[in-house]
């Protein structure tokens, strides 16, 4: 990770050598000779190299959407389609006691994080797309995790308002900001004009207590007849949230549409824009604003034209691997690599894209052994990379 200006950018080559089931990657550095493109902030400058070693730790998934540690040799993970399932280093068993998803389109069973306290709670938060009938929407339930392998007293904690029959969009990225509090990220179901209306849940991050309970702080929470739960909004579909661990602020990367993926820290009450203000354009090509900025809405700290479809994000703050320490990584499935940010002072300095072509990148996060873990689809499996030596 390059510190100072007087290191020069160095760029790397990786060699993939598939040894017992495991990837050693030799990482060259060589003089960077890429161009930025002109239109858009983005780089592709690749970072400081470092010997690693990356393993397969479970392969064999179908649509692998969210994970989180049990304990140090444990994942628990959501697959979109099929269910929640364990692992524990041999055996993949599924969760028993699981509420039924409605699986249409992009929905499915989605995230899923263990709390802050899980070895005195033993409670585990997911989300899902659910159908009660008249639509679905996301939703956040807790459990208690009983081993070894159920859920116990299932409580739904939140369901997105309105209830629709679009399969698109339902975010969702769940995360607790150490104070009692959890933030689930919520899509515009396709809906983009309903995003800047705070009087539905379309497009918005929520915050709400551990419980499910409305913190009376909210921006909206003694302001009928908008929502009380949001946070902020003007969002088109947030796949990606993890809390800084210096500043405790929260980062998020959202969808654009052909173009103008974006990542966002969150204020409160903020309006982050969609659809008044992209960098992408319609899917046909159409154009859907003239604006990258408007007054009142909140820019994008770092956008991508075209798109990579960014999926699921995490700062890497582990000694393992002390030249990623600080820095951000986040899936891509469209552009079907993993992404590599040296962040600072609130801003994106530089980006690397590794693994180009290997998967579409779903998720991503940092394991108990300070190793940097990722699930891919097509292939549907769990990676992890750790030093060489």
């Amino acid at each position: 990770m390059l510190k100072t200006e007087q290191l020069e950018f160095m760029k790397m080559k990786i060699t993939h050598l598939i040894l017992a089931g495991s990837i050693l990657l030799t990482l060259h550095s060589c003089k960077d000779d890429s161009e930025t493109p002109t239109d858009t902030k983005t780089t592709n400058t690749p970072l400081l190299p470092v010997d690693l070693t990356m393993d397969t730790v479970l392969q064999g998934l179908n649509r692998p959407w969210g994970f989180d540690f049990i304990d140090d040799n444990t994942i628990i993970f959501t697959d979109r389609d099929q269910g929640i399932f364990l692992w524990d280093g041999s055996a993949k068993t599924v969760m028993a006691n699981t509420p039924a998803a409605s699986t249409i389109g992009q929905g499915g069973y989605m995230d899923i994080v263990r709390h802050p306290d899980f070895d005195n709670n033993s409670l585990i938060y997911f989300s899902m797309s659910r159908n009660d009938g008249g639509g679905a929407s996301t939703a956040l339930y807790r459990a208690k995790f009983i081993a070894p392998s159920s859920f116990g007293d299932v409580q739904l904690l939140f369901q997105a308002e309105p209830k629709n029959s679009s399969g698109a969009h339902f975010g969702s990225r769940i995360v607790f900001d150490g104070n009692g509090y959890v933030y689930l990220s919520l899509g515009e179901r396709n809906s983009m004009q309903t995003a800047q209306q705070t009087t539905n849940h379309n497009g918005s991050v929520i915050r709400i207590m551990e419980d499910g309970s409305i913190p009376d702080d909210n921006p909206f929470s003694n302001d009928a007849p908008n929502m009380p739960e949001i946070w902020t909004y003007g969002h088109r579909n947030v796949q990606g949230m993890a809390i800084h661990p210096e500043t405790g602020e929260i980062w998020t990367h959202e969808h654009g549409p052909r173009g103008g993926d974006e990542i966002n820290i969150l204020q409160k009450g903020a309006n982050y824009g969609w659809p008044l203000a992209s960098y992408g354009i319609n899917y046909n090509g159409d154009t859907i604003t003239k604006d990258t900025f408007v007054e009142g809405t909140i820019a994008p700290i770092y956008y991508w034209v075209p798109s990579i479809a960014p999926c699921g994000m995490t700062f890497y703050w582990s000694d393992s691997i002390p030249q990623w320490k600080g820095d951000l990584f986040l899936g891509a499935l469209a552009g079907q690599h993993l992404n590599h940010l040296e962040v600072g002072n609130d801003e994106v300095l530089e980006e690397e894209r590794m693994l180009e072509g290997l998967a579409r990148f779903r998720a991503v996060r940092q394991g108990p052994d300070g190793y940097l873990y990722f699930a891919t689809e097509n292939p549907g499996m769990i990676r992890r990379y750790k030093p060489a030596h």
